[in-house]
């Protein structure tokens, strides 16, 4: 779908979202943490929502949300952060984004 490429091509990190799902909860706090702002959309809260869900389930998401997004490419859900994270992989990536402040 184009929404979802468009948003992805634009913005460095994406989380595309649920506003009720507590997975999509803990990976937002997760990266504020690590001191970055990702766009995240809430795709429930679109009238596009569920094209866009399959859209993101076409593009190999496992699960429609969260579906994280860094540079332009598709990280995968909560396992898949997680796992990077528990790694050492994710920082590295986030580096680009990070707030200075």
């Amino acid at each position: 779908m184009d929404k979802v490429t468009k948003m992805v091509s634009e913005n460095g990190l994406v989380i595309f979202s649920k506003s009720t799902c507590c997975l999509c909860y803990a990976v937002n706090i997760l990266f504020h943490e690590l001191g970055v702002t990702p766009l995240v959309h809430e795709i429930d809260q679109d009238p596009e929502g569920r094209e866009m869900e399959k859209a993101l389930m076409r593009m190999g998401c496992s699960a429609p949300v969260p579906a994280v997004f860094i540079a332009g490419k598709l990280v995968g859900s909560t396992n898949e952060v997680m796992s990077l994270h528990l790694s050492g992989s994710l920082i590295p990536l986030l580096t680009p984004y990070q707030n200075l402040s």
